[in-house]
């Protein structure tokens, strides 16, 4: 059996979840472009973009016809969902991301502009208040765009089970 999942395709979960490494399985079965946000959003050299010049290329990329966006960035939460046709959520326990976040040091990566050097305190305060703060808006952002195909996985192993049965 197939699934439509559509063109317009946005993975959203706290960081470390794993939406990166699952949008490029996404990509390899697709053949949707994908666009990871940290990349859109950092310099090489940890610095970043304006809002403003964030907020115009997001909107030229939901313009285009067929994307996968991989990122939180809970601000554009509801302009994406807004302008996809499918939500994919991974959500995942606290300790399932602390564990990814603390995995990814040192490794190197396609979906930001630098390798981690370090395990850093701000986004290990953003993964424990993820599921208090971000996750509620969220849900009720999903809830709103009821016309939306959703898939929500609450552990990795579902995913993967899904995406190979794409």
């Amino acid at each position: 059996m197939s699934i439509d999942i559509g063109k317009k395709i946005i993975i959203l979960g706290c960081c470390g979840s794993g939406k990166s490494v699952f949008a490029k399985k996404l990509n390899e079965k697709t053949g949707l472009p994908l666009y990871h946000l940290d990349n859109i959003y950092w310099n090489d050299d940890r610095t970043h973009i304006s809002r403003y010049e964030f907020d115009n290329k997001l909107e030229e990329l939901i313009k285009k016809d067929s994307w996968i966006i991989d990122g939180n960035y809970s601000r554009t939460y509801e302009i994406r969902i807004n302008a996809c046709n499918t939500v994919i959520f991974l959500d995942y326990s606290e300790e399932v991301c602390m564990n990814g976040i603390s995995e990814r040091v040192g490794k190197e990566r396609s979906d930001i502009p630098w390798t981690e050097d370090s395990l850093n305190p701000e986004l290990v305060k953003w993964v424990k208040d993820f599921h208090t703060q971000d996750r509620p808006r969220l849900c009720s952002l999903i809830e709103k765009y009821s016309d939306k195909q959703v898939f929500i996985f609450n552990t990795r192993d579902q995913a993967d089970k899904w995406l190979a049965n794409l």
